[in-house]
């Protein structure tokens, strides 16, 4: 036997559609921090000191977090190549918005405190909520569009792929509803970050603002839900399912008169992405007018998993549905990259995965502790 038909197509593309969801899920809880901070910035920080405060409390983790959308990325063009080819391609110009606000916060953390102007600063500071919000936004609003069906088509002849959408159509109401979505729960998780890891002023505005923020997730999230149910239709496969067969998205049909709610009924242990996303984002709120710390992290964190994974089980096996030509949808059986590229990956995964939880649970440890203003005004020079 060929080693990699140790495990079979089918069990390696389900691998894979989890593994692309434990990616995002890194990237949201890490480096969701990070953006969640810098949309707090202007807001938690009413002083010099009490901005390079916050900025401290991510100087030294974000770009570490940031590898977790350099490995999704990286994933996504290995596991699934149509998936790379129609989202970076149709989503060109809100992908641009998305790296050039990223770009910005490397920019800012090294510049900011070049110059003592406070208008200097202040524009640095700008810059990093810019970076953090835009991104946030972007990536709310491309879920919205991602259930509600892109406008893209296979041509049948030769696989050439032709999205009809503009950057403009992006910018529909579910989608805005996403986008919101998406800014208010990184706010919580920054707020949730800003508390366990600052005090004084800082620490009490981030508990306010967090407080809103876990009330908004709720109402928000709500309301995505209802409009789901009520308002967008969802896709299904009308054909016969081949799950070990070869990634050609042309040899199904698929009908846009579907419910994302349906996988629910047939698999009701689904429904714990969704309470789980309802129940984060409560007890963050409790958590963090109680007080507690840790647990505010947690329980945020387990709020994002929570509406990432809802997005993932109501899709199922829908990965991008087409608007345009429901037939050239996306599944998990029809594009995946081949059945030994998969287990290569498989494998390399499975022996850098742990490495990197490894040390990235190492550099918290290091790094865990609180940043107050004596260790921003240190002459050592370390702080930003």
């Amino acid at each position: 036997m060929i080693l990699h038909e140790l495990i079979d197509y089918q069990t390696l593309r389900l691998i894979w559609w989890l593994l692309i969801g434990v990616l995002l899920i890194a990237f949201a809880v890490t480096d969701g921090f990070d953006l969640g901070v810098g949309m707090l910035l202007p807001f938690v920080g009413k002083t010099d000191t009490e901005r390079r405060i916050a900025i401290n409390t991510i100087g030294p983790v974000w770009e570490g977090n940031q590898v977790w959308l350099i490995l999704g990325g990286g994933a996504v063009f290995a596991a699934w190549p149509p998936l790379y080819a129609v989202s970076f391609s149709g989503f060109y110009l809100a992908m641009f918005a998305i790296l050039f606000a990223l770009i910005l916060r490397p920019v800012a953390f090294k510049y900011r405190s070049k110059r003592e102007s406070a208008r200097w600063r202040s524009n640095w500071d700008m810059a990093l909520f810019i970076g953090g919000f835009v991104p946030s936004l972007i990536f709310g609003v491309a879920v919205g569009n991602v259930l509600q069906g892109v406008p893209f088509r296979f041509d049948p002849s030769d696989m050439r792929i032709f999205y009809e959408g503009t950057f403009f159509g992006l910018l529909n109401p579910y989608a805005l509803l996403c986008g919101l979505l998406s800014v208010a729960m990184l706010t919580m998780h920054g707020a949730a970050w800003l508390v366990l890891k600052s005090s004084g002023p800082v620490s009490d505005r981030a508990r306010r603002y967090g407080s809103a923020a876990a009330l908004l997730v709720i109402v928000l999230f709500a309301l995505g839900g209802i409009f789901l149910a009520l308002g967008v239709n969802g896709y299904s496969i009308t054909s016969e399912v081949v799950t070990g067969g070869p990634s050609n998205p042309l040899f199904k049909t698929a009908s846009h008169d579907g419910s994302w709610l349906a996988n629910y009924g047939s698999h009701t242990w689904m429904l714990i992405a969704p309470i789980a996303g309802f129940l984060g984002a409560i007890a963050t709120f409790i958590a963090i007018r109680a007080r507690l710390e840790v647990g505010t992290l947690l329980f945020s964190k387990l709020s994002i998993f929570g509406i990432i994974s809802t997005v993932g089980v109501s899709m199922f096996p829908f990965i991008l549905p087409s608007s345009l030509d429901p037939k050239s949808s996306l599944t998990v059986w029809d594009a995946s990259s081949s059945h030994l590229t998969l287990f290569i990956m498989l494998v390399v995964s499975a022996i850098f995965l742990p490495i990197i939880f490894a040390y990235t649970a190492w550099v918290y440890k290091v790094l865990w502790g609180k940043v107050d203003e004596k260790s921003v005004t240190d002459k050592s020079g370390h702080a930003y």
